[in-house]
């Protein structure tokens, strides 16, 4: 296992950063139709959102603020899963598409338990 894969199971920070960082990087693929920029553009900010919440959700000032960050990193992680589903002009998802939108699926779930242990 190397480095990456070690960070991406136990640094979520590290992880929601390498998520919007593939994100970035997937769009650049995608055709520069208007749906394909606009799909694009969405996805930028979504998968962004996660890492950024999920950073201030580490500095949050009390409880009720974390919770409330975590909250928002789970409809950007399920958000960035949709954009990323719209995204497919020939609906045949790449590997890459599919990897990533595995991702999200498990972001949104690792920030529900994460919800779930904090009531």
């Amino acid at each position: 296992m190397n480095t990456i894969q070690k960070t991406k199971h136990y640094d979520l920070e590290q992880r929601t950063y390498i998520f919007a960082n593939k994100c970035r990087i997937y769009i650049q693929q995608l055709p520069k139709t208007i749906a394909g920029i606009e799909d694009g553009k969405q996805l930028i900010r979504s998968s962004g959102s996660v890492a950024a919440n999920y950073i201030e959700a580490n500095e949050s000032l009390s409880k009720k603020d974390f919770v409330m960050r975590i909250k928002i990193c789970r409809k950007e992680a399920k958000e960035s899963g949709l954009w990323l589903r719209l995204s497919n002009p020939n609906n045949q998802n790449t590997p890459v598409q599919t990897n990533l939108i595995q991702e999200s699926i498990e972001l949104t779930k690792i920030f529900g338990a994460i919800i779930e242990k904090c009531k």
